[in-house]
C-alpha cells in the first residue's frame, strides 16, 4: 500500500497516516495531470488513482469526497486494484468521520487479505473512534436531558409558588 506497506503498523502510526495531509503542490500536480488526460478523452487508471489518493488526503471534505468518488469508480472498473482502492476508501471515510462506511471498506479489504496488519490497525482505530463518537453522543443526550429536566423542575417550582 503506497508509502507505508513495509513498516510495522501501530495505532499511533495509523493516526499519522490518517493525519497525513497532501501538500498543495502535489495536489496541483496530479490535478493538472488528471485534467489534461480528461481533456484528451482518456484518464489512465494510474493517473486517476494518484489524483484520488491526493484528494482523500486533502484537508477539505469536498476534495475527500471527490477522491472517494474517483476511488469507487476505479473499484468498479479495475478489479485488479480493488485491494488498494478499498484501503484508501477506508482512509477517506475515516477522515470524513464516516466510520460505518470506513469499517465496511476495511472489513472488505480484510476478506481479501485477512492478516494485513496495517488494515487490522485501521479497523481497530475505526472501531475505537466509533466508540468515542458513541460516548460523545450519549454524553450530549444526557446533558440535554439534564438541561430539559432542570428547566421543567424550575418551571414546576415557580408554578407551585
Amino acid at each position: 500500500l503506497y508509502q507505508y506497506s513495509r513498516i510495522a503498523i501501530t495505532q499511533a502510526t495509523m493516526e499519522e497516516i490518517l493525519n497525513d495531509s497532501v501538500v498543495n503542490d502535489e495536489l496541483e500536480k496530479f490535478e493538472k495531470k488528471y485534467n489534461e488526460e480528461l481533456k484528451n478523452g482518456a484518464v489512465s487508471t494510474n493517473t486517476q488513482f494518484e489524483y484520488a489518493y491526493c484528494m482523500v488526503r486533502s484537508d477539505f471534505a469536498s476534495d475527500m469526497k471527490t477522491g472517494l468518488v474517483l476511488l469507487e469508480d476505479l473499484f468498479v472498473k479495475h478489479p485488479e486494484g480493488r485491494r488498494d482502492y478499498l484501503y484508501y476508501m477506508a482512509i477517506g471515510h475515516t477522515r470524513l468521520k464516516e466510520y460505518s462506511e470506513a469499517l465496511k471498506h476495511a472489513q472488505a479489504f480484510l476478506e481479501i487479505e485477512p492478516n494485513n496488519q496495517q488494515v487490522i490497525a485501521l479497523e481497530e482505530l475505526i472501531k475505537k473512534r466509533m466508540d468515542i463518537e458513541g460516548l460523545k453522543g450519549v454524553a450530549k443526550a444526557t446533558g440535554a436531558a439534564l438541561v430539559v429536566g432542570g428547566i421543567l423542575g424550575l418551571g414546576l417550582a415557580l408554578l407551585k409558588k
